[in-house]
This record gives structure tokens, C-alpha cells and sequence, in this order.
């Protein structure tokens, strides 16, 4: 026989001896459904789930032979919510900022962001964009998440934000000189030639998506957040790279000038968005710019910043203080002109896995209650740009569904006790227990 032939036979054999693999088949009985895409909910439908996919919406309570029924018939179901802007690897817990970013690395970053992950996820959040983090890092979580290893969300990751030296984005702000660390500069753009070639070494890593910082920042040390501080040629020199290699790009923005000197060049959100205003609003929506808001920080900063200015970098009690009222008033005015908003906290200031603390601070600015929902389900999923798999409840979608008892509609801040969590196919929190794994 020959080593070809021979090689045919073993394969049939192991063929034969190996365990059929069954397709699992649920059914979830929705008393009401959300499902990110329709103006109003729907009431009495059953989903119908094959392993990790939703096969069908049927009107009605179905029950296919064999399937496993899960009865959320008393509930309000939703597709698993999306964060766009989100830290994952960190987390505030009131310690002092400038000895942590000294003493701490990024090894314990890495463990401590399987928890973070987790909460995220068990929080019912299936989906987060993280726009700052240690590329190394982040890269490996969430492949081990993709792979099963960890419990958390799907990722989409940028790693660590591009801005110039002494920027938003620059570790060695506020520090002795002569500390060092090579990663600190890793992420420093002062050309477009280092635009190109940042944008270029991030992809090769394996990141998804690109962050700037044009603005200054909050939290950093030193710069002022109404400036532009990246040129125009740094900007458009790393959103051509990045969409030439099929990346999208978020920029912190929080100044007028900044915010509209990205949008013309081309980014496809603006993050935090402060200081917008008319013409900020009218060029977002010709170029179909999103807004992420990130509400939550805002609250939390300023809350720390009033009772805590000790637990904040030297000088960002102060900015906060005069930047956090404004952010409430520009989704306003962002939101009744007509741009695209998407749901993002910034996440990791306050404890991973609270993310859904950012629906009502959406609707006292003035968001309806559906359009919120609409903003961390469809829209995320569309700034993302995968609504082939998530953020709505639809066939052919990744089976990501989140219950709650009540009406978010009625209450929004419902979202922020969510006793049901389903991603792809597998239930990972029912009645408000966390199931064993």
C-alpha cells in the first residue's frame, strides 16, 4: 500500500472513532424584546440558538423538539450591550497615580485584567472597544478570551494612544527625567514619518483599531485640554495609514479645534467631545463622525476631584472640575443636532463591570431611553463596524443577549442590575448567580 493510500486509511479511521459533534439548540422565551434595531420593542418572541448563533426570531412561544428552553418570559431582553471606550487593564482604587505608574508593571496589569474582564462581562457587556492599553498586554487577553482560557467580552483593541511628547498620551509627564521606561515612548508621534511607522509596528502587533490624542487630557499631568496638540499633518498621516491598513481611528478630543481638525481629516470618532460646539456638530455629521461621550468618567472624575483632589495627578483636580459640567451640555447639543452617538464610559476609573452606570447619565442629558440602548447596541456594533455579528438580535448574529426584570424604557438604570448574561450560545449568569464554569 502506498504511504498516500495509507495515510487515506488512517484518516477514515480516525474519522470513524471520533465523537460526533452535536449542535446544541436553545430557545429563549423574550416576555419583551429589544432588539437594537427596531424603533419599539416587541412583545411574546422566542429566539431560537444554535451553539453560538441566533438561527431565528420567531413570533410567539415556540418549542422545537430537543431544544433547550430558557424562560425569559417575564423579562426584557436585549442583544449583550457594547462599550466603545473602555481601559480594561487598569483600574483606579484610590491609590496614588505617580507611585503606581513607578512601581507597577505591566505584569500586573495583565493578571489583573482577567478579572477586570470578567466583571465586564458578567456586568452584561459582550463587547468592548479598548482604546488604551499596553499592546502586549491587551492583545493577549483578548486572544485568551477568544480562545476560552479567560471569561471576558469580545475585544476589539487600539493598545496604547498615539500623541506627541508631552501630550495626553506621554507616561513621562510630571516625572523625574531621568525615569525611564521603554515602553513610555513607544507611542510617541512628533512627525508623520513616526505616524507611519507607530501606525504600522501597532498593526503588525495585532491591534484592531488606532487611538490618538490630539487634545490634551484630564488626568495627565501639565497639558491643557482645549489645545490641539498634534498637527494636522501628524493627524491625517496616521488615519491614512491606519485606514490603508483597514483600521479605524478614535480621537480623545476635547477641544473645539481639535475635535474638528480630526473629524475633517478623517477619524471615525471623536471621544469625549467637550468642548464641540455648531460647527463641531455640522462637520461630524457630513463626515458621519461618531461621538462616544464617556458620561461615567466625567461623573466620577469630578465627584474625586471635589472630595478627593489628593487621589488625582498634580493640576487635574483643577481641569476637571472646569471640564466635567461642560461634557453634559455638549452631548446635549451633540445629540438634538443629529450626530451619531455611541455608548462609551472610559472605563477603569471606576470598577469594571458598573459600565451600564452610563445609561442614565445619558438620558438626563437628554437622550430618550431607546436611542441610549440603540447607542450601546447598533450604533457600537457600527463604529465597530461588525454589525454582521453583534449588537442586535437578528438572525445570523453571535447569540450575546442580556435580560433584565422590568423596563429599561421606563427605568434605564434597570441596565445597571442585570441578572441574565449570554454570550455566544453560553449562559454565564442566570437569576443573578454567576453559573460555575
Amino acid at each position: 500500500m502506498s504511504l498516500r493510500a495509507q495515510s487515506v486509511v488512517l484518516a477514515l479511521v480516525l474519522g470513524l472513532m471520533a465523537s460526533p459533534v452535536l449542535a446544541k439548540d436553545m430557545v429563549i422565551h423574550a416576555g419583551t424584546m429589544i432588539d437594537g434595531v427596531s424603533k419599539a420593542p416587541r412583545s411574546n418572541v422566542s429566539i431560537i440558538i444554535r451553539d453560538d448563533r441566533i438561527v431565528d426570531v420567531q413570533a410567539g412561544f415556540v418549542t422545537p423538539d430537543g431544544a433547550e428552553i430558557i424562560d425569559l418570559s417575564h423579562s426584557t431582553v436585549l442583544p449583550g450591550l457594547i462599550d466603545c471606550h473602555v481601559h480594561i487593564t487598569g483600574q483606579f482604587d484610590g491609590g496614588n497615580p505617580v507611585a503606581e505608574a513607578v512601581t507597577e508593571t505591566r505584569f500586573d496589569s495583565a493578571v489583573k485584567s482577567t478579572t477586570y474582564a470578567r466583571n465586564t462581562l458578567l456586568g452584561g457587556f459582550t463587547s468592548v472597544r479598548d482604546v488604551g492599553a499596553d499592546a502586549d498586554v491587551v492583545i493577549a487577553l483578548k486572544k485568551a478570551i477568544a480562545k476560552g482560557i479567560v471569561e471576558g467580552p469580545r475585544m476589539w483593541v487600539a493598545g496604547p494612544p498615539l500623541g506627541p511628547t508631552g501630550g495626553h498620551g506621554d507616561s513621562e509627564n510630571g516625572l523625574d527625567p531621568e525615569l525611564s521606561n521603554p515602553v513610555w515612548n513607544q507611542n510617541i508621534v512628533d512627525s508623520p514619518d513616526d505616524a507611519r511607522r507607530v501606525v504600522r509596528t501597532l498593526h503588525r502587533k495585532g491591534v484592531d483599531l488606532i487611538k490618538i490624542m490630539p487634545s490634551g487630557g484630564v488626568l495627565s499631568i501639565g497639558d491643557d485640554p482645549k489645545r490641539q496638540l498634534m498637527t494636522d499633518d501628524e493627524i491625517a498621516e496616521v488615519i491614512k495609514t491606519a485606514h490603508n491598513l483597514g483600521m479605524k481611528v478614535a480621537a480623545h478630543a476635547h477641544g473645539e479645534e481639535a475635535i474638528n481638525a480630526a473629524v475633517r481629516l478623517g477619524v471615525d470618532s471623536i471621544e469625549h467631545g467637550t468642548y464641540g460646539d455648531a460647527a463641531s456638530y455640522k462637520l461630524m455629521k457630513q463626515h458621519g463622525t461618531y461621538l462616544v461621550p464617556t458620561m461615567l468618567i466625567g461623573q466620577v472624575v469630578y465627584d474625586v476631584a471635589k472630595d478627593h483632589p489628593e487621589q488625582l495627578n498634580p493640576s487635574s483636580a483643577k481641569k476637571a472640575l472646569e471640564t466635567v459640567p461642560q461634557m453634559r451640555k455638549n452631548l446635549h447639543d451633540a445629540y438634538v443636532s443629529g450626530v451619531k452617538i455611541a455608548f462609551g464610559t472610559d472605563q477603569g476609573l471606576s470598577p469594571h463591570g458598573a459600565n451600564a452606570g452610563e445609561f442614565k447619565l445619558m438620558v438626563e442629558s437628554g437622550m430618550t431611553p431607546m436611542d441610549a440602548i440603540k447607542a450601546a447596541t447598533w450604533n457600537a456594533a457600527d463604529l465597530i463596524g461588525d454589525t454582521a455579528n453583534i449588537g442586535s438580535i437578528q438572525k445570523g448574529r453571535y447569540a450575546d443577549i442580556v435580560a433584565v426584570d422590568g423596563n429599561p424604557l421606563d427605568d434605564i438604570a434597570i441596565l445597571e442590575k442585570i441578572p441574565f448574561v449570554m454570550k455566544g450560545g453560553v449562559v454565564y449568569k442566570e437569576r443573578g448567580n454567576i453559573l460555575p464554569r
